[in-house]
């Protein structure tokens, strides 16, 4: 197989030639590294390989080049392959140079580049290094190969198999897809001994070769977790919390990590998948401290782990479906696990996607219909077109990311304005990009397809007018549904069903203590809610994980109040 490629264009010669050096030391062993002095040279090599089929990782690009220049070429590069990472070669001290600047912010402002790379310096130089290591780690986690830890051998069109690769993509887990009746696909299941390999129509297969060859036939979501070392259930003796989490998205990853980390004994219940719906983000960039951005997935993935090593329990794939209070604390009724007992509870459920309600749209869920950024299902859109369904960010992130694969995307908007809901990064980029096309002021109103989504009928809000577009996949965002109609009464809920806590929970009457509620502290004492679900919260994924950091303070008082009132307690 054709080692990937990782390249630099650089018109100095001695520049190119050390940074030539510096990838050759550290990548030449598993990548192809080359050194081209123009950007048509460059343009040549990577229209040859893609003519070839052959990988490319990495391009750097000095933005000084004669004809195209360096962010005009990664644009270029940007179409030929989009799963490559794209970056500005830039000398130091040059950031202070202001076309140099603008070209950076630019091309960052219209999603031609991933970020910027320093120029090496000294040798070695592990500035340099680390930065093209992290590219070539990004691009690992998204190219298309079958040799990985997981592989998914299914139907393209079967729904079980879009469920579960967004299950492996949204708990982090590296995997690779390939078609069930194919011949790498009957080749791989006559490799692992699966009876049915040559039935194009069999049930979905999980193959883990990296965890010793684990092999499942139409495994359940539990099944897969449990197989990968991650946890749905619990041992008989570990029944007994400080605090119990209701969800894994950004706040409640936060209670988690927090919680465990000042000492609370701490379990977080996930029904789905970690992050909740900013997992399903294929690039959130104005999340504080990354600066190139981060997926939703690598996110949440970055706060489980750094929750489990401080000793937090998770359970994924189960329900929280009862908590009642009982003895100064709470009972949770989990489903396929049992009761725990927790003193504090913390809801962090977040919310759900409006549904369509189309019926014939709602028949073809995960046959080309999907509730969410879906970023597993961009690979098989290559040269296809898909439809998203929303004004938020996720929407936006959604539209960007589908377009580096779909021949075009169509982003449907309620609101007259992109910019009435979406972030100014997003709206940017998204306005300058050919392959996406705004229908604001409209709305889905019908579709369908024989077996699998092959249209979309969108109506103009203002007119009356209906069109019937080609879709062969539609990813819907909109709305918000807490669904908390299970919660116990005394948690006081708005008409649309978010929770009020504190001085709304007081105003609501649904408090029964002669103190005030804490700030996140709901109409039941102990019973506390973050993030999305929360009444009046900010739909952010920043101010999630304030908020989820924030409630464990608020823990604590309440946790304080118990102790002071049993040792007050005459005996």
């Amino acid at each position: 197989m054709t080692r990937p490629l990782i390249l630099a264009v650089d018109a100095d010669p001695a520049s190119l030639s050390r940074i030539e050096t510096a990838l050759q030391r550290r990548f030449g062993a598993d990548f192809r590294v080359r050194g081209e002095l123009s950007s048509a040279d460059a343009l040549r090599l990577l229209e040859g390989a893609l003519d070839r089929g052959e990988p490319v990782a990495v391009v750097l690009a000095d933005q000084w080049l004669p004809g195209l220049s360096g962010a005009e070429l990664l644009a270029r590069l940007r179409v030929l392959h989009p799963d490559a990472r794209r970056a500005l070669l830039v000398e130091w001290g040059a950031w202070a140079h202001r076309p140099t600047a603008e070209a950076i912010l630019r091309s960052m402002a219209l999603g031609d580049i991933s970020y910027y790379v320093l120029k090496p310096w000294s040798s070695p130089d592990e500035l340099f290094v680390r930065t093209v290591s992290e590219f070539v780690q990004e691009w690992s986690r998204s190219a298309v190969t079958t040799e990985r830890e997981v592989v998914v051998v299914a139907g393209r069109h079967d729904p079980r198999a879009h469920g579960v690769r967004s299950l492996l993509t949204r708990n982090g887990i590296p995997h690779a897809f390939v078609e069930r009746g194919s011949a790498e696909g009957i080749s791989t299941l006559r490799r692992i001994a699966v009876e049915s390999a040559e039935d194009a129509d069999g049930p979905t297969v999980v193959w883990m070769p990296a965890l010793g060859g684990t092999v499942l036939e139409d495994p359940t979501d539990a099944d897969i977790c449990e197989a990968w070392g991650i946890s749905t259930t619990l041992e008989p003796d570990e029944r007994r919390f400080d605090a119990l989490v209701v969800g894994a998205g950004p706040a409640g990853l936060a209670a988690s990590v927090y919680g465990a980390s000042e000492g609370l004994r701490a379990l977080t219940v996930e029904r789905e998948s970690l992050g909740g719906q900013a997992g399903s983000s294929s690039l959130i960039r104005n999340y504080l401290g990354f600066s190139r951005g981060l997926s939703g997935a690598e996110l949440a993935q970055r706060g489980y782990q750094q929750a489990w090593v401080f000793g937090a329990r998770f359970v994924l794939t189960r329900e929280v479906s009862a908590v009642r209070p009982a003895d100064g604390g709470f009972v949770a009724t989990l489903t396929g696990v049992g009761d725990v007992t927790a003193t504090t509870v913390v809801l962090a459920s977040g919310v759900s996607y409006r549904r369509l309600g189309i019926a014939d749209l709602e028949a073809l869920t995960g046959a080309g219909v999907y509730y969410g950024a879906s970023v597993s299902e961009a690979h098989g859109l290559a040269g296809l077109h898909a439809v998203v369904v929303g004004g938020g960010n996720s929407a936006g992130q959604a539209a960007l990311h589908l377009q580096r694969y779909a021949a075009h995307v169509t982003l449907v908007v309620r609101s007259a304005a992109l910019t009435d809901g979406m972030s100014a990064y997003l709206t940017g980029e998204i306005e300058s990009s050919a392959r996406i096309t705004v229908r604001t002021n409209a709305e889905v109103v019908g579709g369908g397809g024989a077996g699998w989504l092959q249209e979309v009928r969108i109506a103009d809000r203002a007119s009356g007018e209906v069109e019937t577009i080609r879709a062969d996949g539609l990813f819907v965002m909109i709305g918000a549904e807490p669904r908390t109609d299970w919660l116990p009464q005394q948690v006081a809920r708005d008409r649309r069903g978010f929770v009020l806590c504190g001085a709304d929970a007081l105003a609501a009457g649904a408090w029964p203590l002669e103190r005030p509620p804490l700030p996140y502290e709901t109409g039941l004492p102990g019973f506390f809610a973050v993030g999305d679900v929360r009444a009046g919260s900010v739909k952010r994924v920043a101010n999630a994980v304030g908020e989820g950091s924030v409630v464990v303070s608020q823990l604590h008082e309440y946790l304080a109040g118990l102790r002071a009132a049993a040792s007050a307690t005459p005996r």
